[in-house]
């Protein structure tokens, strides 16, 4: 009988990578006591001499910077210089984590109402248990496993199977680093096996990137065993264009937005809510400049996007296109699967989008644009804010301070970019809410999120 476990494909090719057999019940209960047992010396180290191997996690980052990037694109298709700056961008999550964890994690002390004295320290859990996507194959594992290291807890991880090797080679980072061998343990494991880990009583608390559907079921078995999470799901992000909009900036960031990382983004721009006034004038450069995205292998810089990761997911996303169209979306510009190698989709723009379409309801994961008209600002950040998400937006309006205020007080989402396009900051919180989930990473949010903040009192009775 053959031995079960994970086949990778190189999308790019259709050609087959590697397989990875699935660890035996009694190796994954073994992983979680070894990671267990590792966190009770680690969690006794000093802020400071986690944040040294942080700093030592940046540079052997850097130092097999080449390999991961490699293999990044090679498991999912993203363009091979976006692997390099992934790369770098958690190289410098180590070093900001390093950096203000000291502070984040000081005791507090305060005084109490009746002249006792209180202290409020941060202390570690445990084993957290990190179920991240395929997307983003290093960052996503960085953006919670550091911080969570960092607050002195260990990581069991499982990565998306697409990406398995990636998953396995972050693992022989930490460890080339110098962090303690089992603190961070990559397992190669099948969904029931997933379950298990949650209900091991040794896992203190739970992270998923993913899927609304799969926060829904992953958040229900934790809470069923009184387990926090911290749940960063999906969303269909609106970035509205204002009549006072500098129209170039505009199309260019969201162009950007919608094609970066092969349009497989959760805080990507997906909904572009464009104002009456403006809504011709940036619709005919929009599409323009989509029309101009050149698909191709993403190992060669002439390409602006690669393929897709999986050939289910853009059957998927192909299945949203015609949907709409079916319930009167047009196509203006892509839209149809290219013959050949590779999972390849172009560049799509869709109009005369309304509700009860996928593209106005739903999150198009891949490079389809969804452009709806607004009669005006008001109506902009109506239809913006009616969805079922709230994870991130934007904002495009030569008033900056205007847009700051709008997105302040009136967009119902956790992150809104002003005229620009980006990914997240180490320095400023990341999350959303609705259905796009709940809790925090970075910003000095998410080294608080699996932590026991504890209270110590002397009152005076």
């Amino acid at each position: 009988m053959s031995k079960r476990g994970i086949t990778t494909i190189n999308p790019t090719t259709e050609e087959k990578l590697n397989f990875y057999p699935y660890l035996s019940h009694h190796e994954l209960t073994g992983a979680v006591e070894k990671c267990h047992e590792a966190f009770l010396s680690w969690k006794a180290t000093s802020v400071e001499e986690r944040g040294n191997l942080l700093k030592n996690v940046a540079k052997q980052l850097r130092a097999d910077k080449e390999e991961l990037a490699q293999l990044m694109t090679a498991e999912m298709g993203k363009l091979l210089k976006q692997s390099y700056q992934e790369v770098e961008l958690c190289a410098s999550i180590c070093e900001h984590t390093a950096q203000i964890a000291p502070k984040e994690l000081a005791d507090e002390a305060r005084e109490l109402p009746n002249g006792g004295r209180g202290l409020i320290s941060y202390a570690p859990i445990g084993v957290v248990y990190g179920i991240q996507p395929w997307n983003y194959p290093a960052y996503q594992v960085f953006r919670y496993a550091v911080a969570n290291l960092a607050a002195g807890n260990g990581v069991v991880h499982k990565h998306a199977s697409n990406v398995t090797g990636c998953g396995q080679k972050i693992q022989e980072i930490f460890e080339a680093a110098g962090l303690p061998k089992h603190l961070f343990t990559s397992v190669i494991i099948d969904h029931d096996q997933s379950n298990a880990i949650i209900d091991n009583d040794l896992v203190r608390g739970v992270t998923l990137t993913g899927s609304p559907g799969a926060g829904e079921l992953i958040g229900a078995r934790a809470g069923k065993r009184l387990k926090k999470t911290v749940l960063e799901l999906g969303s269909n992000d609106a970035y509205i264009v204002l009549e006072d909009a500098d129209i170039d900036t505009a199309v260019k960031a969201c162009v950007k937005g919608r094609v970066y990382n092969n349009g497989e983004t959760c805080i990507a721009a997906k909904r572009f809510v464009v104002v009456d006034a403006v809504y011709e004038a940036f619709k005919e450069a929009f599409v323009k400049a989509m029309k101009e995205v050149k698909h191709g292998d993403p190992t060669v810089d002439t390409a602006d996007i690669g393929p897709m990761a999986r050939k289910d997911l853009r059957d998927k996303l192909h299945r949203q296109v015609k949907e709409s169209v079916a319930h009167g979306a047009t196509i203006l510009c892509g839209g149809e699967i290219p013959e050949g190698t590779g999972y390849y989709y172009p560049s799509t723009v869709l109009g005369d989008v309304h509700p009860g379409q996928p593209a106005y309801d739903d999150e198009l994961f891949g490079p389809v644009a969804a452009l709806i008209k607004a009669k005006d600002g008001e109506d902009a950040m109506r239809i913006a804010n009616d969805s079922r998400f709230g994870l991130g937006g934007g904002i495009f309006s030569k008033d900056e301070d205007k847009a700051f205020e709008l997105a302040s007080k009136h967009f119902d989402t956790g992150m809104v970019f002003i005229n620009s396009f980006g990914l997240a900051q180490p320095n400023m919180p990341f999350g959303g809410v609705k259905r796009s989930g709940y809790g925090r990473e970075h910003g000095g949010y998410g080294i608080k999120e699996f932590v026991n903040t504890k209270a110590v009192m002397r009152l005076n009775n």
